[in-house]
């Protein structure tokens, strides 16, 4: 073949594919009218993902593809560098008004990105949420009629924000037109990979599919290399092509673009792919490789501009241009609009690391200092990453110092939490080796990077990295520092620590808030923040009986004065109005002092000023604050007992901030406060489709708890168990008492008790009431303690326990009573208390119905009245039946199932329909009506001497009974007959 034109090395016949260019063009089809899907292009390196991809989007119509990738180098600090690349071609082919309209009000939070639109926000980390938002908007404009395809390649270069990007946008694009398709290396995919975690995660959600790539059959193999070298193979070289490039298309490219085609017989064909890969590009001159090889120096972000490669080749242009001709005819660059890029980053990194070490460190260096001198080539902002990657490849540490530190800067302000503790890691690994560092670290010192660091942690979630940080900072610090700016570094450290351990849901920061505001100037910044946290610690902290140390502490704070109220007035009095953290934290503080008013029943004054405070946060323009107080307005609302105010609080505020494009940053926090509310109006329905909502998308394990526990006890009231047990988590003890959050381990306990009941395990359910009454003091939270009281009495009542119905008493004695709901849970608890005490519970009961009656909660209304009628049957048969009848007209309106059956099963014991007009219901499973009476007692536990004496019949007729019921409802043992009857509303 020698004297031949240069072959073209990529096959100019698209070979193979077919089917799975059929699916991502049907899934296209697909999206333009229907939901947003995904498909995820794997395969090994060279397989031929990007050349499947092209295929398909060459057959799109013009302007509904954009195309993004990661970085070949996986450059740290570059975060979202997919993503970053389809904003700019959006914004060079559509301008900005798709910017404009996706960011209410301006460009919003898209500067982060494209610091070309605008100065970048105010750096806080709820923003990121409305960043997403924004470019969720964004996405759903681009589809248009048309539909978009956003295209993101390399996935397995990701950084974490691309990675938390990408999952925020597949769980939440639920408008049609959108078809994301996201290649990845398979054999990239070590163990330990992120992205190897992250691919099942996708692939469980609806709509996302995966398209694996194989390597080409030895047919498909014959056809590419036809298409390349215009002639057929002999079968010796085909058998020895196709043995030696495995069927991979890149490699087979190489081969058979080979000067002499390689057969079985060749000693001189290499082994090694990188040398595959490398053997047609030696016929190159010096020239042409030394423009190659500052080529893949530059090509940190995919391309190398033109302008870069001038000058860092150090050639005449004339001789520049010719190589780069050379390079681009033989298909080794690609041309773009300004710049170059690899046809292949295998060919890529091939070359660069052919390159000695000498030339290699002078071209990073150079590449360096070129994006000092010519800083319009590389967009604003990729500059500080891609510097602090070359001068590290340079060995030059103090720049790479420097250069690290400003990445860490840009990260922060595109909120890529991640990439911002990887710089400043980065940053802290040259500190000793840089004896300027603090200079070049903008007078930072070593101890305030590392905080700053341990923020970064905090913000992406990885708690126990910002204990490690701030635990090596502290000891680095004195203990008992003698100047205002080492004590306040000191006392920042202690505060992130302590958020750290609270944030962690078996551990709590309390001594590190107290011994930081012991060792914060009063009159340094952030001190007013620090007393709003210690404030909203002590608040949410779960207090116990035991004589711990921290109980000791909490006393030791209330005989000081140093209550949650005073905290927040003293906070609030301090703060500074010119400095934005004592800004957010006075009005935290105002918020919590409205929880505390709001907390005591004190509506009209508590309400007003909660108000007043989403009324700042709003002018400030903080989404969290402003989130925060409206939600917990909503709840305070729920638990006074005006359930339609809370809600349209929470559903105004949403409403308003979906307009604003922020409403991701807490739409979660905003579904579980709903959803509560919604539970217990009744709208079962609806609960659950917000609850199961706000689990899919629920951005952190603390809120997955919160909103698992509310649809918990939803799936119990419509009868389905398996849901509810799984979203309830384990029953022992062991695990609910691992939990510092009060309001956690309350609500957790409510739907394990609740769940535990239902499923017939009482002994479980008296055995966690009695351990969370000796070991918590439930009174210091009376919202979530009184619905707990309920069902710890009805555990009694049903394993006839006077102990632990005492307990309850007594417990419900100290525990404050507000509101209009709080007095109803009290008319049950001393309803069913009465019961446990074998006196007559007919007052009791007709009491607590009359209670629930003033309340806008009609299932526990319905349940009231349920035990009413059973207590009343005997005596006022007409009460309990009218009783019966409201009860299953409510549970049928709402769905609640066991609650109809248990109405139907009553309604059975008196003879009656449910209605008027109906017949009494029929006993359900082939179950006789004696037998129904012996299963509705062995529901309450009795033994067959009980049930002889209760039902005047022989303990040899019970037992026979008894067995009969066993086979019937086909259940191993009494216990689980006894649950089965709950189901069935036979007990």
């Amino acid at each position: 073949m020698s004297g031949m034109p240069l072959l073209s090395d990529t096959s100019p016949v698209f070979v193979g594919r077919r089917g799975q260019l059929r699916l991502l063009t049907d899934q296209a089809d697909r999206v333009r009218s229907g939901t947003p899907e995904m498909f995820l292009v794997g395969g090994d390196a060279g397989v031929g993902k990007t050349r499947l991809v092209n295929e398909f989007t060459a057959t799109r119509p013009a302007g509904t593809v954009f195309t993004g990738a990661c970085l070949q180098l996986g450059v740290d600090g570059l975060s979202y560098a997919p993503f970053t690349a389809v904003l700019r071609q959006v914004l060079r082919e559509c301008g900005r008004a798709p910017f404009e309209e996706a960011a209410p009000g301006g460009i919003g939070e898209f500067a982060r990105l494209l610091p070309e639109l605008g100065p970048v926000p105010e750096e806080r980390p709820e923003n990121r949420g409305i960043l997403f938002e924004q470019l969720l908007r964004l996405f759903t404009l681009l589809a248009g009629d048309e539909g978009a395809t956003v295209v993101l390649e390399d996935l397995h270069w990701a950084d974490g924000a691309t990675r938390d990007l990408l999952v925020f946008l597949v769980r939440n694009l639920d408008r049609p037109g959108t078809q994301i398709v996201a290649t990845f290396r398979s054999d990239d995919l070590h163990r330990a990979h992120p992205l190897r975690r992250l691919l099942p995660e996708l692939e469980r959600l609806p709509g996302v599919g995966r398209i694996q790539l194989e390597p080409l059959s030895r047919e498909e193999v014959a056809a590419q290399t036809r298409a390349i070298r215009g002639e057929d193979l002999t079968p010796t070289q085909l058998d020895s092509l196709y043995r030696r490039s495995e069927g991979v298309p890149l490699f087979v490219e190489a081969l058979a673009t080979a000067e002499t085609c390689p057969t079985d017989e060749d000693p001189d064909l290499p082994d090694h792919f990188r040398d595959l890969l490398l053997e047609p590009l030696s016929r190159f001159d010096d020239t042409t490789w030394t423009v190659l090889r500052a080529a893949a120096v530059g090509a940190v972000s995919v391309t190398v501009e033109h302008e870069m490669l001038y000058h860092a080749a150090g050639l005449p242009e004339r001789e520049l241009e010719a190589a780069l001709h050379t390079l681009v005819d033989a298909n080794v660059l690609r041309a773009g609009q300004t710049g170059y890029r690899f046809r292949h980053a295998l060919l890529r990194d091939a070359v660069h690391g052919e390159i000695l070490p000498g030339p290699h460190a002078r071209l990073h260096l150079r590449f360096a200092q070129l994006i000092d001198e010519y800083p319009h080539t590389v967009p604003a902002d990729r500059r500080a990453a891609e510097e602090a990657h070359h001068y590290q490849a340079a060995h030059d540490l103090p720049r790479a110092l420097q250069a690290a530190w400003w990445a860490a800067i840009r990260a922060g302000e595109t909120l890529a939490f991640d990439e911002e503790l990887a710089m400043l890691e980065r940053v802290l690994g040259l500190w000793d080796q840089v004896p300027d560092a603090t200079e070049r670290a903008q007078g930072h010192t070593r101890a305030k990077v590392v905080s700053r660091a341990a923020g970064a942690a905090l913000d992406a979630g990885r708690h126990k990295r910002a204990l490690e940080l701030v635990q090596e900072a502290l000891t680095e610090l004195p203990e008992e520092p003698t100047d205002d700016e080492t004590r306040t570094v000191r006392a920042v450290l202690l505060r992130k620590r302590g958020q750290a351990r609270s944030s962690d849901m078996s551990d709590h920061g309390l001594f590190d808030l107290v011994r930081a505001l012991e060792t914060h100037p009063p009159h340094m910044p952030g001190y007013a923040q620090l007393l709003a946290a210690l404030a909203r610690e002590m608040v949410l902290l779960r207090k116990d009986r035991a004589d711990t140390p921290q109980r000791r502490l909490l006393e030791e704070l209330a005989r000081s004065g140093s209550v949650p109220r005073a905290l927040a007035e003293r906070a609030i009095e301090v703060a500074g109005r010119d400095d934005t953290a004592d800004r957010c934290g006075e009005v935290e503080a105002r918020i919590l002092l409205s929880d505390l008013l709001l907390e005591a029943g004190d509506v009209e004054q508590g309400r007003p000023f909660m108000e007043e405070m989403v009324r700042e946060s709003e002018q400030m323009a903080n989404p969290m604050l402003e989130a925060r107080g409206t939600a917990n307005l909503g709840h305070y609302l729920r638990e006074l007992g005006h359930h339609a105010e809370g809600l349209r609080v929470l559903e105004d505020s949403l409403e308003r901030h979906e307009r604003m494009g922020w409403a991701s940053a807490h739409r979660a926090f905003n579904h579980q406060n709903q959803t509560e509310i919604l539970f217990e109006m009744a709208d079962l329905a609806r609960a659950r489709e917000l609850a199961e909502r706000a689990a899919a998308t629920s951005p952190t394990r603390s809120k997955l708890h919160y909103i698992q526990t509310v649809l918990a006890r939803i799936a119990l009231v419509q009868g389905d168990l398996d849901t509810a047990r799984r979203a309830a988590g384990p029953l022992g003890d062991r695990s609910l008492l691992g939990l510092h959050r009060m309001n956690l381990l309350q609500l957790r306990s409510l739907a394990a008790l609740e769940t535990a009941l239902a499923e017939g395990e009482v002994a479980e359910a008296l055995a966690l009431s009695r351990t969370l009454m000796e070991r918590v003091a439930l009174e210091e939270s009376a919202g979530y303690t009184w619905p707990l009281l309920e069902v710890m009495a009805e555990a009694a009542r049903q394993g006839a326990s006077p102990q632990v119905s005492s307990q309850v008493a007594d417990l419900a004695a100290r525990t404050s009573i507000t509101g209009s709901v709080m007095p109803a849970y009290a008319a049950s608890v001393a309803a069913l208390a009465a019961e446990v005490d074998g006196e007559d519970a007919t007052d009791p009961w007709k009491g607590a119905v009359v209670a629930w009656e003033a309340v806008p909660m009609p299932l526990h209304l319905a349940r009231a009245r349920l035990r009413e009628a059973e207590v009343v049957a005997a005596g006022d048969r007409d009460l309990a039946v009218r009783r019966v009848r409201q009860v299953h007209e409510t549970a049928i309106g709402c769905g609640a199932v066991p609650l109809a059956r248990a109405a139907e099963g009553l309604a059975r014991r008196l003879g009656t329909g449910v209605t008027e007009q109906a017949a009494p219901p029929a006993a359900p499973a082939g179950l006789t009506a004696r037998e129904s009476e012996v299963l509705r007692l062995l529901a309450e536990g009795a033994t067959n001497a009980r049930i002889a004496e209760r039902l005047f019949i022989s303990p040899k007729t019970a037992s026979v009974h008894v067995s009969n019921i066993l086979t019937k409802l086909d259940v191993p043992n009494r216990a689980t007959a006894g649950a089965r009857a709950r189901r069935l509303g036979l007990a």
